[in-house]
């Protein structure tokens, strides 16, 4: 039943029976067999079959949805629980935007991994639309981000302040910037406005490649001060001045991990004081 029903939510999350199956690396006919046989098992249909590529879901499929995924982290858990029942290890799936993940997060995991000695870490590293959206699908424990982005069912709690700095000469350029999803795009947008500057754009998914090339004295781009280090950079004014934040869901089952999280909040109040 819980292979059906991960079957389901790839199925639903991507409303393709053959992008589920490459997910899955299994091949379609059996995903279409395991959701007819999981609709036989329920004697409901879950989803429209209209003849074309993209399916859709019945009322009765997103009620299942709902619930699964709840159920599905609790059956992942109960699994992860008895693999590690001797050593009482806590596994915990962290996804971090880029900069963040450079910066600020080895220090932070080398103190949890202090304090919280038995714990797991599985870190997945992505932009800060994608961590909020892998939360929303169960797909991570919790998240920290870039961009003040917030969804129903998730709290977000501002960590430290992130200086961005401007690395280049803006009336060359070319001008290297993140993609729209990414954190500092909407700055590097506002900049590029305000000043009504034309030079072209080049467009890198990635942060380490842009800091990469500022240091081969390549292009121009607005970066985080703590990835200007050893960058000639100018400071810019403190409405370029963000947050770093740690999101997570409304409610966590694991007691180990809501101690966990209640200590990332502490750490953050305390460096705040200070």
């Amino acid at each position: 039943m819980f292979k059906y029903l991960e079957t389901f939510k790839v199925v639903y999350e991507t409303k393709h029976f053959s992008k589920a199956a490459e997910l899955l690396f299994i091949a379609q006919p059996t995903v279409s067999a395991q959701i007819k046989q999981l609709e036989a098992d329920l004697g409901v249909a879950l989803f429209i079959r209209n003849g074309r590529q993209e399916i859709e879901t019945t009322p009765q499929g997103d009620l299942l949805y709902q619930k699964s995924v709840n159920l599905l982290d609790e059956w992942r858990e109960l699994k992860l629980d008895l693999q590690h029942e001797k050593n009482q290890m806590t596994h915990c799936v962290i996804g971090a935007s880029h900069t963040y993940s450079i910066y600020v997060l080895p220090d932070l995991i080398i103190q949890l991994k202090r304090v919280f000695p038995k714990l797991s870490i599985t870190i997945k590293l992505m932009n800060s639309l994608a961590v909020v959206d892998a939360l929303n699908k169960h797909e991570i424990d919790f998240g920290f981000i870039e961009k003040p982005l917030s969804m129903k069912h998730m709290h977000r709690f501002p960590l430290v302040k992130d200086q961005l700095v401007i690395v280049g000469s803006p009336e060359i350029g070319p001008w290297l910037v993140r993609e729209e999803t990414s954190g500092v795009y909407y700055y590097t947008q506002r900049f590029i406005e305000e000043h009504d500057i034309k030079q072209e754009q080049v467009s890198i998914h990635n942060n380490e490649i842009i800091v990469a090339l500022l240091k081969k004295g390549y292009g121009c781009s607005i970066i985080s001060e703590r990835a200007a280090q050893g960058l000639d950079y100018k400071h810019l004014s403190e409405k370029y001045q963000r947050h770093f934040y740690l999101i997570t869901r409304d409610q966590e089952s694991r007691d180990e991990l809501s101690k966990l999280v209640t200590w990332i909040r502490q750490q953050a109040r305390d460096t705040s004081s200070n």
